[in-house]
């Protein structure tokens, strides 16, 4: 089943928060993401402030979740886990195609 454009953002910022500032490649590997989606969805996130880009020894780019990330983050969790019926409308979709 193919994610959406919000829920890819959303697992993004997971494996940022999870697994702390990592290299492009290795948000890839762990979120499961195409590298050219990849790098368009994180260039959004971190023009929206949830996401930063960081430089690190020898010129080596890491990206990270900022606080406001971990804020959108957390209120999404609540919406979602407040809102069952929305995951069980977009399973009820999926299961008609």
């Amino acid at each position: 089943m193919r994610r959406t454009k919000l829920e890819m953002h959303v697992d993004i910022l997971r494996v940022l928060a999870h697994w702390g500032p990592l290299k492009l490649t290795h948000v890839m590997h762990k979120g499961n993401f195409n590298s050219s989606i990849l790098r368009e969805y994180i260039d959004l996130l971190t023009e929206q402030g949830l996401v930063e880009k960081k430089i690190l020894k020898r010129d080596r780019i890491v990206y990270a979740i900022t606080l406001r990330g971990f804020t959108v983050l957390k209120q999404f969790r609540e919406f979602t886990e407040g809102c069952p019926m929305i995951e069980k409308a977009g399973n009820q979709k999926s299961q008609n195609f």
